[in-house]
């Protein structure tokens, strides 16, 4: 979560609330607005409280036309009559709401068969509030596996973990609070994520594990991850250093195994030992779920594992957060049960096909240059085109944000911080029309910032957010 600061003014006015809930209203016993940034005095009428909080959030964008977020931003009414009965439920409580943690486990088998596990029924898993927690779990397992490999062989050694400089900021949160070295695969040229013999390269023997991501926030691109698992296994044969493989697989891993189902990335590599996903993502759940599944119990070291007494038996749990809400593993359950393998093939399809239309008709206006083309996650990434010097990608998303459309620009970090992007990500409920839409608002912009003397935009680091 965000640090917040106090009020900067302390004096600020109250909130001004609508006459017909205030004096106009004879029963509603409101003579004044309450405060902003202290508790009122006394209670407000639910009605006027609503109002209140309502018409403020009326200033958020839309979600349904944000192209920044990965995160799920429609689902079905039922999931949400399922979501709203769920809310009072406590996933920590597994021995109150027995049919939710049953709920649970189902996900976890289904995913341990989606990702194939050698035996699905020994691979272990649970739920997270998203996969930043799943990260750090796997992470901690890592670490953990290290520590008791490495032993007193080498006492005060710092461990470390390789990963390309794409990863999603979590894992520079992990390596922080974990007291890990980040050791960074940087971009280079064209090659916009980890390259598997550079990875290869930084480990030694305190390397606690590699990170590989399927579908990289930067630019949708997909890490090869059979090449990384193949070049560690050279470096075990010259060295025996055993190094285990990690799949991120946020975005990824609810897209490749229906769409990509030749392409060789989850347990069926011996050295990945865990994987991750958002079912908030690409799991087409509203926020916040992930999971984190090991390969088998051996992979998650059991001293890392609590034990719940589970209706007079034995539940093992494994998470950072303690109470949160079980609606969102109902939900994923629910779409699990939904949709199904074809559902999900048909879904994340069209998501693709979108992606990937609009991507050729962004191409086609002569403006900008393709990075990414949606052919792996539903998301491509582009950048002006040579010659293109009247106006910059920041230009264009604080243009497109006139229409209501939130499009990040940013710039790619070591070695390309020469290079600013945007970026489209597609998800469900993204339909042809609102692409349509998004690309006739996009062409009607470009004779007003081809009129530019120069791009407008200052500082660039401002200008707008990257949004994993």
């Amino acid at each position: 979560m965000p640090l917040h600061k106090g009020p900067a003014k302390p004096d600020e006015r109250p909130l001004s609330v609508n006459p017909f809930y205030g004096e106009a209203n004879p029963v509603g016993g409101m003579i004044e607005a309450p405060p902003k940034h202290r508790l009122p005095d006394g209670p407000t009428p639910p009605s006027a409280a609503y109002q209140l909080v309502h018409d403020e959030l009326m200033l958020d964008g839309n979600s349904r036309l944000n192209l920044a977020t990965f995160v799920t931003t429609w689902m079905e009414p039922q999931a949400a009559v399922l979501m709203a009965e769920c809310r009072d439920k406590n996933m920590i409580d597994k021995d109150e709401y027995p049919r939710t943690a049953e709920l649970e486990r189902r996900c976890v088998a289904m995913l341990a068969d989606l990702w194939n596990a050698p035996d699905p029924s020994a691979a272990v898993g649970c739920s997270t509030t998203g996969s930043s927690e799943a990260c750090m779990l796997a992470g901690m397992a890592m670490k953990r596996r290290w520590s008791q490999r490495v032993g007193d062989r080498y006492p005060g050694a710092r461990p470390n973990l390789v990963m390309g400089v794409n990863v999603q900021v979590c894992w520079e949160k992990f390596c922080n609070f974990w007291e890990v070295e980040a050791r960074l695969v940087p971009m280079e040229g064209d090659r916009f994520h980890l390259d598997p013999q550079a990875a290869a390269e930084l480990c030694d023997e305190n390397t606690i594990g590699v990170v590989g991501i399927l579908g990289s926030t930067f630019d949708g691109s997909y890490e090869p991850i059979a090449e990384l698992c193949a070049a560690l296994d050279a470096l075990q044969e010259r060295t025996g250093l055993d190094v285990p493989v990690h799949v991120d697989g946020a975005s990824g891993a609810m897209i490749a195994p229906f769409l990509d189902e030749d392409l060789v990335w989850d347990f069926r590599l011996p050295r990945v030992v865990s994987i991750n996903t958002s079912g908030h993502k690409y799991g087409l759940v509203y926020p916040g779920v992930g999971w984190a599944l090991w390969r088998d119990k051996e992979a998650l070291p059991e001293e890392l594992v609590f034990r719940v007494n589970y209706l007079g038996g034995d539940m093992p749990t494994f998470a950072l957060n303690f109470s949160r809400p079980g609606a969102q593993v109902v939900a994923q359950y629910y779409t699990l049960l939904r949709l199904g393998r074809a559902g999900y093939r048909a879904v994340q399809q069209t998501t693709r096909d979108v992606a990937r239309g609009i991507a050729e008709r962004v191409e086609a206006l002569g403006d900008f240059r393709l990075l990414t083309r949606g052919d792996e996650l539903p998301v491509f990434a582009f950048t002006t085109a040579p010659g293109v010097d009247a106006y910059d990608v920041f230009d264009v998303s604080r243009r497109l944000r006139e229409s209501g459309w939130l499009v990040p620009a940013y710039t790619f970090p070591p070695n390309r911080e020469d290079l600013s992007v945007l970026r489209v990500v597609c998800r469900n409920g993204f339909s042809e029309d609102l692409a349509d839409m998004f690309v006739e608002d996009l062409s009607r912009l470009l004779p007003e910032l081809r009129r530019q003397s120069g791009p407008r935009t200052r500082d660039k680091s401002a200008a707008t957010g990257f949004h994993h």
